[in-house]
């Protein structure tokens, strides 16, 4: 009866210990990857990603606290310009956000987000890798 018991647990032992040391990569890979920073004036911006089903999850969000502004931004994949237009500032926090959904390419995917607001000069900037 021990060495039944004793021969389970080791076992078990075996079976668990290659997936408790797989669980921190899946975990962090699934939590993907997040910076901040200033845009020169009062405003913040956020750059997200995470992979996703052969895809790449992108959010960019520039949060001014002012409602009405007009930000002209720009993304660019791996140094290519892949997706470009303007938002408006809205909602209780006066940000907007835009997000998209890149193809995941084989190595490592390098994101510029680049937001400009025209009409005062400020400008938010941020890289992101994954």
């Amino acid at each position: 009866m021990k060495t039944r018991t004793a021969l389970a647990a080791l076992t078990l032992s075996t079976l668990a210990l290659p997936l408790a040391a797989m669980a921190p990569a899946s975990a962090s890979h699934a939590a993907g990857v997040r910076t901040h920073g200033g845009c020169g004036g009062p405003a913040v911006w956020t750059l997200k990603a995470k992979a996703d089903n052969g895809r790449i999850e992108l959010q960019a969000e520039v949060d001014s606290n002012r409602v009405g502004q007009v930000w002209h931004w720009t993304i660019k994949h791996d140094g290519n310009t892949f997706a470009k237009g303007s938002s408006t500032t809205h909602g209780a926090s006066g940000s907007f956000s835009v997000a998209r959904r890149p193809a995941n390419k084989a190595g490592t995917d390098h994101f510029v987000f680049r937001a400009e607001r025209r009409a005062t000069g400020d400008v938010c900037r941020g890289t992101i890798s994954l």
